[in-house]
């Protein structure tokens, strides 16, 4: 190739020289119309390589069913690629054509290098992006945090391309520089010290699937309560039910604690867990009189005869004298409304009746006794499974007062003035 180069590149001097021109002066010509003809000649590479590379990629995609080399294209990597290979001729060129200028060789050759690795770099970078992008429509990677990965092998490679640089503009070998830098260690992990921990932080999740792009997390300490939209070295975007966007630090997820709905999501029902406070005041044994009304309740009237005829006969049995409600066994209006409740929720279509159901009775506070229902609503998004649960609940308070129960709240204080 030199030999080619100096043809091109070395007729015009002796022809000047033949006509007359003094040595100095028909250097500098040759030189102007030297880099004119390179000027040309770089761009007519350029083009032909643009055209060349860009037809033969998208003939090629389109004879392709992979989307790769869809991606590659939407990354403008045969473009940068078409730029590299005139600069590359124009490396080659510039000894040739400042073979008698040594400055301005060293000076014109350091900046054609650079920019040549820098857009090597650049091409490196558009490959890796048009790599992500392919994985990420994926379903088998498009909840992985590719982002980290693609961003700590950039680090890596600008690493070393920045020593080539170094070792190119000043003529420091490169185990040289990489000794220099070793030393410097230090200061160089005090400043990527977020992306450092970044890079462990997403290896982390990665290995023991903390996260994926799409699951909802919530994370009180940043006010994040949403769907993980990206994942990448340094931050953690998530997407609020707000439509506000909140930035987690990537190692926050395995330094700090948060909550992942995966596993509901997943799984085959909502969790409902939520509670009422009965009045204890309100509670209270029930007689024959309570029973024979509480009899026209369709899903405990079996339930109760069955019941209140265990009872008489157990207390029958026993001889209980009943003149006293206390003597013996008797059904109470809490225990009964605990069993409608039950029976209640194993009809209701909203519900899965193969997970937990249960109405329980909580320890007893200054406010009351507790009764939580605990059941797994069969829809698990979000609007329908309020729905179903504030259904629930209507139902329920509203059936507080057929038990002959209260529920309590606090004594309102308006127009109380002491």
């Amino acid at each position: 190739m030199h030999k080619l180069l100096d043809k091109i590149f070395n007729f015009l001097y002796p022809i000047f020289r033949d006509w007359g021109m003094s040595r100095n002066f028909a250097s500098y010509i040759s030189l102007i119309f030297n880099i004119i003809i390179l000027v040309a000649l770089a761009y007519i590479i350029y083009y032909a390589a643009k055209f060349v590379l860009v037809t033969l990629t998208a003939v090629f995609a389109q004879r392709t069913k992979t989307k790769f080399d869809d991606y590659l294209i939407q990354n403008k990597t045969t473009r940068y690629t078409a730029y590299l290979i005139p600069f590359f001729f124009i490396y080659k060129a510039v000894p040739v054509i400042l073979d008698k200028y040594e400055y301005w060789e060293l000076i014109f050759g350091k900046i054609v290098g650079v920019y040549i690795v820098m857009l090597g770099l650049w091409i490196v970078r558009t490959i890796f992006n048009s790599l992500r992008d392919y994985l990420k429509q994926k379903p088998e990677y498009s909840d992985k945090p590719i982002d980290s990965f693609v961003q700590v092998i950039m680090i890596i490679l600008w690493i070393f391309g920045v020593a080539i640089i170094i070792s190119k503009l000043f003529g420091i070998k490169q185990g040289e520089l990489l000794t220099i830098l070793g030393t410097l260690s230090a200061i160089i992990i005090l400043i990527f010290r977020d992306t450092i921990l970044g890079f462990v932080s997403s290896v982390q999740v990665a290995i023991n699937d903390m996260v994926r792009i799409g699951d909802w997390i919530t994370m009180d300490k940043f006010g994040a309560d949403g769907d993980v939209i990206e994942i990448n070295l340094t931050t953690v975007k998530v997407r609020n039910f707000d439509n506000t966007i909140t930035t987690i630090p990537t190692y926050a997820l395995s330094s700090d604690s948060f909550q992942n709905w995966r596993g509901m999501q997943k799984s085959d029902g909502r969790r409902i867990k939520r509670h009422i406070l009965i009045k204890s005041s309100s509670i209270r044994f029930l007689t024959d009189e309570d029973l024979s009304q509480m009899k026209k309740v369709q899903l405990i009237s079996s339930y109760i005869e069955t019941r209140q005829a265990e009872i008489e006969k157990y207390n029958e049995l026993r001889g209980v004298d009943k003149t006293l409600a206390l003597n013996g066994r008797n059904m109470t209006n809490l225990g009964l409304f605990r069993k409608y409740i039950i029976q209640y929720l194993v009809t209701h279509p909203g519900l899965n009746k193969d997970m937990h159901i249960m109405c329980r009775q909580l320890q007893s506070t200054a406010h009351g006794v507790p009764l939580e229902i605990y059941a797994f609503s069969s829809d698990k998004r979000w609007a329908n499974y309020e729905y179903i649960m504030a259904d629930i609940f209507d139902h329920v308070m509203a059936s507080v007062a057929y038990f002959d129960l209260e529920i309590f709240e606090l004594p309102s204080q308006i127009g109380r003035w002491d």
